[in-house]
């Protein structure tokens, strides 16, 4: 199985960016970590980042059958792009939304999602552990998907 993890804007700022809601955790960090607990199930998984909406369309659309899944972590562009919605649908692969922070609990504007109309789980508030959520839910799918 393969899944590419797409991080958009800021995320490259982890351990920097708002601590109180981020964490400390250094992307370099997060990566490592994803990429040990793929590891560890048997899963290849590729990293996509870009402050830049038009490369995490491009990053999207590149998992059209190269891919079994995508973890998504849109950061503001959750709340804005029309355009990554549309790209999701377009492949068709199964598309898990992160956010480390409780996006409930904070400023009204975080509460829309857009994405989320074409994702098959979002998991929002756990912290980095979402990503590793969000891998065991595409790994379940994945498999249940390949016995139909």
């Amino acid at each position: 199985m393969r899944f590419m993890v797409i991080n958009g804007p800021n995320l490259n700022m982890l351990g920097i960016r708002e601590p109180g809601h981020y964490g400390s955790e250094t992307y370099a960090q997060l990566t490592a970590k994803i990429e040990s607990y793929a590891a560890e199930r048997g899963v290849e998984v590729s990293f996509r980042q870009s402050n830049h909406e038009g490369d995490l369309v491009d990053y999207i659309q590149s998992t059209y059958n190269a891919y079994d899944g995508i973890i998504i972590n849109p950061g503001a562009y959750t709340h804005t792009s029309i355009a990554i919605l549309d790209a999701v649908k377009s492949v068709m692969t199964p598309t898990v939304e992160v956010h480390i922070s409780d996006l409930s609990s904070r400023e009204d504007f975080r509460q829309v999602s857009y994405i989320r109309a074409a994702c098959i789980a979002t998991i929002s508030g756990h912290g980095t552990k979402g990503y590793l959520e969000a891998l065991d839910l595409l790994i379940e799918h994945t498999g249940k998907k390949a016995q139909a």
